[in-house]
């Protein structure tokens, strides 16, 4: 994907399935919520398998260990191995066993999934700041990791051990609605310490380097519902990425995002894995996706037609994209995502 503005969408003739050798799947938000199946996705990505696609799926959920993320999707009809399961927990590991000795001990803030990463790269995972660990690392603990755990992570923190966070999403997305993520756990230690912690999780480097080293993608597609992880891990990573809207973007956010938070491809939910993606036309001062056009007036996003939503949507991304160069689009698009049901 070229680093310059994006200033539209791109298409496809193909289906984004035979286009790309490899879905590199979000799975909060993406393929379930609240541990529930999103509604598609297990017959979509049943189909994309069938047609010869690797799936394959990236979390900055770090709570889970690859077994028992595997084996929930199984359950919800998506047979998986542990070995198709790439978490924030794994990439966390291999950049803290890069920087400490063989064997080390390493304070863990977090879930089981913190644990056997560790122990897969030869460290041993602590429970005290008073074990002499030779590093802090956090992950999501869940709803029910107790207060006392940030207390024991900045005691070793304001000693000068050095911290890590397998991510700093704020929010995660739950069947019951929006909850604190595991960036909102990390500003308690921050705020306690005025330390930084090194970061492996999406968006950053040392996410996509695991994802690509564990599955050997080739013509990988980014598949998330995140604009500030999925979307811009993917820009980083240079690889091509499709935005589904069942997770916390919503196309408010979409319209306004800078270019690094600009998806190839954007669709309402895995279906759109499965078939091509309109192209976006330039049409007179303003552009043209199926039955849509839409262009930037003095204030506001204006669009007209009819047709499939996500053509509409597509085509305000041009307009608003285009208006907002390398910046944020300001302009109002409230009528226009209205008339389109967003």
């Amino acid at each position: 994907m070229s680093r310059s503005v994006r200033t539209r969408p791109e298409g496809s003739g193909q289906a984004l399935s035979e286009a790309y050798d490899t879905a590199l799947l979000d799975l909060d938000g993406v393929v379930y919520a609240g541990g529930n199946a999103i509604a598609y996705a297990v017959e979509s990505l049943a189909t994309a398998r069938a047609g010869g696609m690797h799936l394959a799926y990236v979390t900055n959920n770090a709570l889970r260990t690859p077994d028992a993320v595997a084996g929930h999707l199984t359950e919800l009809g998506i047979p998986t191995g542990a070995d198709d399961v790439i978490t924030s927990a794994q990439a966390v590991a291999r950049l803290i066993s890069e920087q400490v000795p063989a064997g080390a001990r390493v304070l863990v803030i977090g879930g089981e999934g913190l644990r056997v990463a560790l122990r897969e790269r030869g460290l041993e995972p602590v429970e005290s700041a008073d074990d002499d660990p030779a590093a802090v690392v956090q992950g999501f603990g869940g709803p029910d990791l107790p207060w006392g755990r940030f207390a024991e992570a900045s005691y070793a923190v304001a000693r000068g051990v050095p911290w890590f966070a397998s991510n700093t999403d704020l929010t995660i997305p739950s069947g019951r609605g929006i909850a604190p993520g595991n960036g909102a756990a990390v500003q308690v230690v921050r705020i306690a310490t005025g330390a930084e912690p090194q970061v492996a999780g999406k968006p950053l480097p040392p996410m996509h380097r695991e994802t690509i080293l564990r599955t050997g993608a080739e013509r990988p597609l980014v598949v998330g519902d995140r604009l500030d992880t999925d979307i811009e891990g993917a820009f980083n990573g240079e690889v091509d990425s499709l935005l589904v809207l069942t997770g916390v973007t919503d196309g408010a956010q979409l319209l306004a995002a800078p270019p690094q938070h600009r998806p190839t491809y954007v669709d309402s939910d895995l279906r759109g894995m499965l078939t091509g993606q309109p192209e976006v036309a330039v049409d007179g001062d303003g552009f043209r996706c199926g039955g849509w056009t839409a262009s930037a007036g003095a204030e506001s996003l204006e669009l007209a037609g009819d047709g499939e939503t996500m053509d509409g949507l597509r085509a305000l991304c041009a307009a608003a994209w285009t208006a907002a160069g390398d910046g944020s689009c300001e302009l109002d698009g409230g009528k226009a995502l209205a008339r389109l049901g967003l």
